[in-house]
């Protein structure tokens, strides 16, 4: 998910009860939530799709889940000894705790990787035992209603907070209500593969349910068909919208690329990231490879693999 849903989820937490456990509780929780993410550094020194083949890997596996935390609290637990001693420690801030530290800092850790396994980009939750990737199908990688609900929740508790009340209550039901939206959207998920991708003709070799942006309750059909061509339709089957290269006309033959990804690592890097390869004809005749979830010809490149030595053969 985007990092504004990890903040918002480790702020509502914190104001669940948990920002009582130490002091710098809630920066733990916040900050924690989005840790994982520093793998977004490696824009800095790889290029073209090579970062489909590091993000959402190793710093959201078991070992990274459970040192990243370890690092967070020690600089936490600096940052309050620096102020202690300078004589900025805000007097109202609780007394801290290390081990309250590395609690709150590992809970916002875990967070992370269930939300991003929610949508259908997938993440590697094994890493580095296993690259297998994981796809919830569940939220679109940005939801608003997702926002709507954990800011009005934070907002909520927080006014009962400085009025003197019950401020805790808020933010509980905020999470149960997400909790609940979630569900929802796994249960239309579920609905549309059970109908739509196993009983429907023609029966598709692969199906993919994908949420779509704002309307949650609406989902993109993508299927693989036995010709090897991937198509796109929403609930009623009619073309999605997206531009979607439905036709056989403009899909290829997949080719085998097993000897050619050994030499390219943007190929490689593309087809290790990869859920629904499919090859396109470039106006030259050779080919281009897309992912049927994130396909658009007009940002070629970040989801995407130029081939000028492949020559695009017809589908069958």
């Amino acid at each position: 998910m985007d990092n504004l849903t990890h903040s918002l989820v480790g702020a509502v937490l914190g104001q669940a009860g948990l920002k009582r456990t130490t002091g710098l509780a809630m920066p733990a929780l916040i900050i924690g939530a989005n840790l994982p993410d520093v793998d977004a550094a490696c824009f800095f020194w790889l290029k073209g799709t090579e970062h489909l083949a590091f993000r959402r890997g190793i710093t959201h596996g078991p070992p990274a889940l459970v040192l990243l935390p370890l690092v967070l609290a020690g600089i936490l637990w600096g940052w309050d000894r620096w102020q202690t001693k300078r004589g900025t420690r805000p007097e109202a801030r609780l007394p801290v705790r290390f081990g309250g530290f590395y609690a709150m800092a590992f809970i916002g850790c875990l967070s992370h990787p269930f939300f991003d396994w929610l949508n259908v980009y997938g993440i590697r939750l094994l890493e580095p035992f296993s690259s297998q990737w994981f796809y919830g199908d569940t939220l679109f990688i940005i939801d608003v209603w997702l926002w709507a609900l954990l800011i009005t929740s934070v907002w909520w508790s927080r006014r009962w907070e400085k009025r003197g009340g019950e401020w805790m209550r808020p933010a509980r039901v905020g999470i149960a209500a997400v909790l609940a939206y979630i569900g929802i959207n796994a249960g239309l998920t579920g609905l549309n593969h059970e109908t739509r991708g196993t009983r429907t003709e023609p029966y598709p070799q692969a199906y993919i349910s994908a949420p779509v942006p704002l309307a949650f309750w609406r989902r993109e059909q993508i299927a693989r068909l036995y010709d090897g061509r991937w198509i796109s339709s929403d609930w009623d089957g009619t073309d999605f919208g997206y531009g979607y290269a439905n036709s056989k006309a403009a899909q290829c033959k997949l080719p085998d690329l097993s000897q050619a990804r050994r030499s390219n690592s943007q190929l490689d890097a593309f087809l290790f990231w990869s859920r629904a390869p499919f090859a396109t004809r470039a106006p030259d005749g050779s080919v281009i490879l897309y992912d049927a979830r994130f396909y658009d010809p007009r940002a070629r490149g970040r989801f995407s693999v130029a081939l000028p030595d492949v020559r695009c053969e017809e589908l069958p």
